[in-house]
């Protein structure tokens, strides 16, 4: 029988918890040091989220998952209303993934004051690719995704990591940047994309795709593995091919496919499309599947 996390809905539920089993894990150990592991979600959860959670199970003692559906990410008001949310079946999932305490607080507990004046800014990296199609999201991102770092603060002495899916590959860059800039006390972890069978990358929005639109949206994992294939032989990147990959399939509508530096994202010269490839980047791709965004990445090299 699978043990439910510990639900709490305020920080001082959170802070006081996390305490105790601190506490109780440092002394197990016999060496006063236990360590947590953070995990922040929108709900939702899938089998990519439960990747999140077993890896920081595998290495803390301790492991919190937020549940927060952050306004501050959504553009438009009908967008916030329609994100899934079903709190009974994640805390079922975060119990088969061994979770300790799920934190799932309101929005004013988050929020005290209404929405906030000041905010974090994602600078220059934020304000490209997804933050170029969807102004604001990144700030709305970082600014609640550092409010949860402080909540999950561990409490008495121990070590902090926090987790994040390598999908989001721009978000998980903003999170080290942030995190490194603004000295946050904490390790930042990138879990690897967890795909369905046929490839397509796990996400809560491939549940508002019908059967015609999620086989369409199988081109988006085909041309970044394409991409991939060519990497790994060292050979030079087609990207004009994979770009015609995509136009072949009319029901996706492509944003984006650029092939970037790991760490800045800047977009690499094009000479890695004349001349065998060499060293690192990673390709991003953005398409709009009848109504729903989709995002995908893999890393070359």
């Amino acid at each position: 029988m699978t043990r439910r996390p510990l639900l709490v809905r305020t920080y001082a539920e959170l802070n006081a918890a996390s305490a105790d089993l601190l506490r109780t894990a440092a002394a197990a150990h016999h060496a006063g040091h236990a360590s947590l592991g953070l995990v922040p979600t929108m709900g939702a959860l899938h089998r990519g989220h439960a990747a999140l959670v077993r890896a920081a199970q595998e290495a803390n003692d301790v492991v919190v998952v937020s549940i927060f559906v952050n306004p501050l990410q959504f553009g438009e008001a009908a967008d916030l209303q329609r994100y899934p949310r079903n709190l009974e079946a994640d805390l079922e999932l975060l119990a088969e993934c061994g979770a300790d305490i799920a934190f799932a607080p309101s929005v004013d507990e988050v929020y005290p004051g209404g929405e906030p004046m000041v905010r974090i800014s994602s600078g220059t990296l934020g304000a490209k690719f997804e933050g170029a199609s969807r102004p604001g999201h990144f700030d709305g991102a970082l600014t609640v995704v550092a409010k949860l770092l402080h909540y999950g603060l561990p409490p008495v002495p121990a070590d902090y990591r926090a987790y994040f899916g390598q999908k989001d590959a721009q978000q998980l860059a903003l999170v080290k940047r942030m995190a490194a800039d603004l000295d946050f006390p904490v390790e930042i972890v990138g879990v690897p994309t967890v795909r369905d069978e046929d490839g397509l990358a796990l996400s809560s929005r491939n549940r508002f795709l019908d059967a015609d639109q999620r086989a369409a949206a199988l081109v988006l994992y085909r041309s970044l593995s394409y991409l991939q294939q060519q990497a790994n032989r060292h050979e030079p990147l087609d990207i004009k091919g994979a770009l015609a990959m995509i136009a072949s399939v009319p029901q996706v509508d492509l944003d984006y496919l650029e092939v970037v530096d790991p760490d800045s994202l800047e977009p690499l010269a094009f000479n890695c499309q004349d001349t065998p490839f060499t060293g690192e980047a990673l390709a991003l791709i953005a398409a709009r599947v009848g109504d729903v965004r989709l995002i995908d990445n893999a890393r070359l090299g």
